[in-house]
């Protein structure tokens, strides 16, 4: 049976409408099509930004272990993921463009379950390391694809309104994920944590494979080789500074891992440069605009998660809270990120876009300055301001920052310049753990009471302390770590406004009031 015309009014009077074909009703229900991806992208950025801080909370579960980690090989477990996160992220990009994006995404997710499953079970700390770093090839691959597949198919005017949700997703997934990262080692060790992730992954990636739209593929090129220089240089540089305070500084093994990063760097740029379409043009941070954003983005993001590497240990070591009581009080610093961009704006319309940056920037140094002043008696509200203005530097400085990079680039380059964005957010987030992480190890080795120095003097909080151990030795081990998490804080902030003088030396001079 034909389905009955419906009458609707026209010019000319009632007129029949024609049925509506089965593609016609599969268009009317594609906003909700849509809307489901939207949310399932929105899980992946949360699932695997959010495991960049929320291992932190896991630090003191792990060095307190059966696996006995050191100082440098903590670091390594949180900055592993980090780096090769960082140095994949836009060659990712390429593949999924050229491969297509949906199956991109479905691989980089299930390689990040193997990832976190490896983790899990790991017997040793190496096969912990490597188990972060596989996880960290995986996040590179979902990461890239989640924005491409949200704003696939929409308006031009929804478009704007994605990029903001998922920018702001990325910032607030840090956050999130020091809840659900405290929640779940509440309930187990740190193995907990990786054991949740793994199924949390495998359900992202069922729901991915049911809503996310497959796309057209791109003729982009693919260069395996210069991904592979940027990432060994990248890491050669973190090795160098992980390993200064325990080789020194002037060591054969630090002097080494420097000189073949720079190599390693050096070559990666004389490739690029000699391709007809390089992946990521190094040419572009001539532009002064495009360097003042990406030195901008590496500034806020060294910042942030330099103090979110600190985080766990204060909370839990000094304060006493448990995993999950760290992660909730960690809250404030969500709400500063979700409401301090919307302040951005409100602040541009009467601000040019430097004196915003400089706010921020600002307002971050303040945040890193006022947690410098915590100790063992310190209220934890004054540490919640503390973090509270940290995070909300970062989002008065962010989008201003993405905004004059991405200004600065043609329309037809738009997609290097997010790809530029991602590798900044995720490199100065692993270039913070690594100096932060540094810091506090050469500080508390050297605040040390003398009945714990020696060859074998312990390089953590959880090293230093022992069941047996009488009062007044467990204080020194407490006051050495705050001392040392003073002097990291305070160069921290000293980092950002110097490297921010910079910056805001060169961004583009205009005029207030722009929208």
């Amino acid at each position: 049976m034909c389905p009955r015309p419906s009458v609707v009014d026209g010019p000319l009077g009632k007129r029949p409408r024609p049925p509506r074909s089965r593609s016609d009703r599969s268009a009317v229900r594609r906003p909700a099509g849509a809307r489901a991806t939207v949310v399932v992208m929105c899980l992946c950025v949360t699932l695997v930004v959010g495991m960049v801080s929320a291992v932190n909370l896991a630090i003191p579960s792990l060095s307190a272990g059966s696996l006995h980690p050191s100082a440098s090989a903590v670091l390594w477990v949180v900055d592993g993921y980090v780096a090769v996160f960082a140095c994949l992220v836009v060659p990712a990009g390429a593949v999924a463009d050229r491969l297509g994006r949906k199956g991109v995404l479905l691989t980089g997710l299930g390689v990040f379950t193997l990832g976190c499953a490896l983790a899990a079970a790991a017997p040793d700390v190496g096969v912990l390391i490597a188990g972060r770093m596989l996880s960290g090839v995986g996040a590179a691959a979902v990461l890239p694809t989640t924005l491409a597949l949200m704003v696939t198919g929409a308006a031009q005017e929804q478009r704007s309104r994605l990029i903001a949700l998922w920018a702001s997703m990325t910032g607030l997934a840090a956050v999130l994920g020091n809840v659900g990262g405290g929640a779940a080692i509440e309930s187990g060790s740190w193995r907990s944590l990786f054991l949740c992730a793994a199924p949390l992954a495998l359900v992202a990636l069922v729901l991915a494979a049911v809503v996310a739209p497959t796309s057209a593929r791109l003729a982009r090129p693919v260069a395996p080789l210069s991904a592979l220089l940027l990432t060994t240089g990248f890491l050669g540089l973190l090795f160098g500074v992980v390993s200064g305070p325990a080789q020194g500084w002037g060591s054969a093994t630090v002097l080494g891992a420097f000189g073949a990063a720079a190599v390693l760097l050096a070559l990666w740029s004389r490739r690029e440069l000699r391709q007809e379409r390089p992946v990521l043009d190094p040419r572009l941070l001539a532009v002064p605009a495009v360097r003042a954003g990406a030195l901008g983005m590496v500034t806020v993001f060294l910042g942030m998660f330099g103090l979110f590497y600190l985080n766990g240990q204060y909370l839990q070591y000094v304060k006493g809270y448990s995993a999950l009581g760290a992660g909730v009080r960690l809250l404030p610093m969500a709400a500063a990120l979700l409401l301090a961009p919307r302040g951005a704006v409100l602040l541009r319309r009467r601000l040019s876009g430097r004196t915003v940056v400089g706010l921020g920037l600002l307002t971050l140094a303040c945040g890193l300055c006022t947690v410098s002043r915590v100790a063992t008696h310190t209220p934890y509200a004054v540490y919640a301001l503390g973090a509270g203005l940290t995070a909300t530097g970062c989002g008065l400085a962010t989008p201003l920052l993405s905004e004059t990079l991405m200004s600065a680039l043609p329309p037809n380059r738009a997609g290097i310049g997010s790809g530029l964005q991602s590798l900044t957010r995720e490199l100065g987030s692993a270039l913070g753990v690594a100096l932060t992480g540094t810091l506090i190890t050469s500080g508390f080795t050297s605040r040390l009471p003398d009945a714990l120095r020696g060859p074998h003097a312990p390089t953590t909080v959880a090293g230093a302390q022992s069941p047996t151990a009488d009062p007044a030795l467990h204080r020194a081990v407490i006051t050495a770590f705050t001392g040392a998490l003073s002097t990291s804080m305070l160069v921290l902030a000293g980092t950002v406004l110097a490297a921010g003088a910079v910056v805001l030396a060169q961004l583009p001079a205009e005029h207030r009031g722009r929208v």
